[in-house]
């Protein structure tokens, strides 16, 4: 930290803090003046998925329901600029935002938990951390000092926690990964030089595992307590500790774990595992969690506005008559063809449904269907299907089983909802079996082929983003006019919050490359083909559907609907999707 000048300044806007040098300095640690948000960290402990982006999110939703404004954080640990290139096999479904941001699973649980939109502010990863420093770097932006770690690996992550901020009464900033590992030290660093510069506006929630071995049959805090230790290690101690475990432990053991690790008993609560996640925001505010971290901060605590919250638990936990069987079909359910299923992959279309099934009083018994098995005996596995999704998914592997799934559903009239690649190959299939075009397909698919319904268009800023070399996509939330009187118009008619009913435009979040090829809109128009949705200048194709006399409900959309999803406002296309799937 130390350069070439050598004086030592206070800064007012930050009592306990000094400054080397020229305030203005790339080479300092950077300081906002006049801060006025107050900052809580949630880091884990003893393992991985605990869970920390639920409690983050959870708190939040507290603190947002007493009347405070809550802004969040994601901190990352891989070198990859964003998510959008990670097989979702490996780190789970991208979750999706308005401005084109491809993030961490845990943004979408902070969007369907705080109902509020996230935006790219809300996402850090280590490899946008070092992308933009070596950019800093070649352009001599470091005035010739050494590039170090502190400051300046660490001002890059200071001014994301600064610029999530924005303003609002509490950023709640999520460090990923577990406690002990190097990838994530300097931000743990970060937060601890955050503290140092506004002690009154920090506070450390760490969520630990507490396992309950078989052959001992009681819970073992001796884990946790080597957490905060190796918290305390980095010059942190946690004011508030979130125990996750199999059981729940009682108030004396608690509060002598809290005594054990230096923190108030009434500072240690339960996050016993859940069959529902969403009812974890009430069992924080029965532990009186959210008070406890307003008094921390000495934060008047207001009346809670939560009736709405506590209906939904009601809603998700009352027994069902209505029954139905949905199919995903997909080919990101094993990982190096295993055998066991990784759902995580399509974690927001999951979610999308189960929102929509509480809305309309459905139970939904999901069957994931691998298109990687595809052979002579697939359409069987369709058998007592009620309805077929077939959702997000690259490239040509697994294609033969969603094409045969899609015409299983077209032939069958079961009910079909194509959603992104299930929209492209939807129009694939209705080319090669129905229009009978000679090798038609997917420039995706086969970049040869004669007819390509599906094709990548000329790069053009005003609609698509470059990702890579080469490689242009459509990203995050554009307009779409819906045709009146169609399938996909009577939807989001009937469901307020979805639709400008006057000029009929929506908005949904896109995340692809390839397009629907103008050239064919005719000929598949002739045949009865209805486009029931473009972008308002009619370039893009956005919603595709059958007339109701040849389908009683098969609709695709090129957008992901399920992104924009919450438990309190379920998506209509899902709504409307199960009522059609459900056989009374």
């Amino acid at each position: 930290m130390l350069g070439r000048k050598t004086s030592l300044k206070k800064n007012k806007n930050a009592p306990n803090d000094f400054i080397i040098g020229d305030e203005n300095s790339p080479n300092l640690i950077k300081i906002k003046n006049n801060m006025k948000t107050d900052f809580i960290f949630v880091s884990g402990g003893v393992m991985s998925g605990l869970g920390k982006g639920l409690c983050a999110a959870s708190l939040g939703l507290l603190l947002k329901r007493r009347g405070y404004s809550v802004s969040s954080l994601k901190c990352e640990n891989y070198l990859n600029i964003d998510s959008g290139t990670i097989n979702p096999i490996e780190h789970g479904d991208p979750f999706l935002t308005d401005d084109g941001l491809e993030a961490d699973m845990d943004l979408g649980t902070y969007e369907r938990i705080l109902n509020q939109d996230i935006t790219k502010d809300s996402y850090v990863t280590k490899g946008m951390i070092f992308n933009e420093i070596i950019q800093k770097e070649r352009r001599m932006y470091y005035e010739g000092e050494d590039v170090e770690d502190i400051p300046h690996v660490v001002n890059e992550i200071l001014d994301r926690f600064y610029n999530a901020a924005k303003d609002s009464d509490f950023c709640i900033i999520e460090i990923g990964g577990t406690a002990g590992e190097y990838q994530n030290v300097l931000y743990y660093e970060a937060s601890r030089i955050l503290r140092t510069l506004y002690p009154n506006s920090v506070a450390n929630v760490h969520v630990s595992y507490i396992p309950v071995p078989q052959h001992l049959g009681e819970p073992k805090t001796k884990p946790t307590q080597m957490s905060v230790r190796t918290l305390m290690s980095m010059g942190i101690h946690p004011d508030f500790l979130v125990l996750r475990s199999p059981v729940e432990l009682d108030k004396r053991r608690r509060y002598l774990l809290g005594m054990k690790t230096s923190i108030n008993g009434n500072h240690v609560f339960m996050a016993q595992d859940l069959d529902n996640i969403y009812e974890l925001p009430l069992r924080f505010l029965d532990q009186e969690f959210d008070k406890r971290v307003l008094e921390y901060f000495g934060k008047p605590i207001r009346k809670i506005k939560i009736n709405d919250w506590k209906s939904l638990m009601k809603k998700i936990n009352k027994s069902r008559k209505k029954k139905t069987t949905i199919a995903i079909v997909g080919k990101y359910f094993t990982k190096n063809d295993g055998d066991y299923e990784l759902v995580d992959s399509y974690h927001a279309l999951i979610e999308a449904i189960k929102h929509a099934s509480w809305n309309v009083d459905i139970d939904v018994n999901l069957k994931f269907i691998n298109t990687n098995n595809y052979d002579e005996n697939f359409e069987k596995q369709f058998k007592d299907i009620d309805g077929i999704i077939v959702p997000i998914g690259w490239g040509k592997r697994g294609t033969k089983g969603k094409l045969a799934a899609i015409k299983y559903a077209r032939e069958n009239k079961v009910p079909y909802l194509g959603l992104c690649y299930g929209m492209q190959l939807a129009c694939v299939e209705y080319a090669q079996n129905v229009l009978k075009l000679e090798d038609a397909n997917s420039e995706e698919i086969k970049a040869t082929a004669k007819n390509k319904i599906i094709h990548s268009i000329p790069f053009n800023e005003k609609y698509q983003v470059i990702k890579g070399e080469g490689v242009s996509m459509r990203l995050g939330a554009y307009e779409c006019k819906l045709k009146p009187k169609t399938l996909a118009f009577k939807i989001y008619d009937k469901h307020n919050g979805f639709i400008d009913k006057k000029n009929r435009l929506i908005s949904e979040r896109h995340r692809h490359r390839y397009e629907f090829n103008n050239e064919y809109r005719e000929i598949f128009e002739k045949s009865g083909f209805i486009f029931s949705g473009t972008s308002p200048d009619d370039f893009f194709v956005e919603y595709i559907e059958l007339p109701k006399d040849k389908h009683p409900f098969f609709i695709a959309t090129q957008a992901h609907p399920e992104y924009k999803s919450r438990p309190i406002k379920p998506h209509p296309v899902f709504i409307e999707f199960l009522k059609a799937s459900y056989k009374s």
